[in-house]
């Protein structure tokens, strides 16, 4: 059996990223926290890389080696994640973009 699933590897950037842009704790009106982003979108996000890594669009005309995914979360309204091709076929995700001021109705 062959499995078209690559591996994924969440690089320090890629958590730097998270924790400048989310607080360690819920807010109090229940905005998302570090962790929260941890548990409910980011298994999520690794699912999706290693099954979708080809189809994916490339950050950088002519480098298949970045691409990117911009979705919807379940906490957050939308999300870019960025990922690299490692020399060993690994995906790293090296950049993350949260964005929480858009509407989830303004996404095509």
């Amino acid at each position: 059996m062959t499995s078209d699933r690559r591996t994924v590897r969440i690089t320090a950037s890629f958590f730097d990223d998270l924790d400048a842009q989310l607080p360690h704790e819920r807010g109090p009106n229940g905005e998302p926290s570090v962790n929260d982003f941890q548990v409910y979108e980011l298994l999520r996000v690794v699912d999706r890389i290693a099954v979708e890594w080809d189809s994916l669009p490339e950050l950088i005309a002519g480098r298949p080696d970045y691409r990117a995914l911009t979705a919807a979360g379940i906490l957050v309204p939308v999300f870019t994640v960025v990922g690299q091709l490692a020399t060993d076929g690994a995906i790293e995700l090296v950049e993350l973009d949260i964005d929480l001021e858009i509407g989830r109705d303004q996404l095509t």
